[in-house]
């Protein structure tokens, strides 16, 4: 089993290293289809684009030659975390606080692994989500959570549009 931790701390130092921020390190497909996902963002924008993709792709590429720390053969995905993001940080549930998120739990709390509600930001290491259905706030330990991610509304199309859109509407034939 590879251990993302310490994929992570050897993968984060290149990435910041280029102005951007890992989002999630993880690995996808087991022995069939092995597939190291690195997310990243812009520090600066929380955005990534293509050309940011290939130019961390690249970097990661030849940092994970020359340590080679996966036992077996994978392929490398470096990709933006999506609209629909992971929150995996704790500074995530701060920066998308007010947006709509899914959170599920290690373990089931009052009969229940999963809740949905807007999120209130972290406190002391609790994660605040308001507006769960029956329940209204509620208070979840970070380490309690398997995993979160921001679910799509058009509150989170609007506060997540691209910089910029130009070129979106052609298609760049290479040849």
């Amino acid at each position: 089993m590879t251990d993302t931790a310490k994929l992570t701390a050897l993968i984060a130092p290149e990435v910041e290293a280029l102005g951007y921020a890992v989002v999630r390190v993880a690995m996808f497909g087991g022995t069939s289809d092995p597939t190291l996902q690195v997310m990243a963002e812009r520090a600066d924008t929380r955005q990534l684009g293509i050309d940011d993709c290939e130019k961390i792709s690249r970097r990661l590429s030849d940092l994970l030659d020359e340590a080679d720390p996966i036992e077996h053969e994978y392929r490398l995905e470096v990709s933006s975390p999506g609209i629909d993001r992971p929150l995996t940080r704790p500074q995530d549930y701060d920066d998308w606080k007010g947006h709509v998120a899914r959170v599920r739990l290690l373990e089931p709390r009052d009969g229940r692994k999963q809740f949905e509600g807007r999120l209130g930001g972290v406190d002391d290491g609790n994660v605040l989500l308001t507006d769960v259905s029956k329940l209204g706030a509620v208070t979840l330990p970070l380490a309690a959570i398997d995993h979160a991610k921001l679910l799509l509304t058009d509150d989170l199309i609007a506060a997540t549009a691209p910089l910029s859109t130009d070129g979106a509407d052609r298609i760049q034939m290479e040849g």
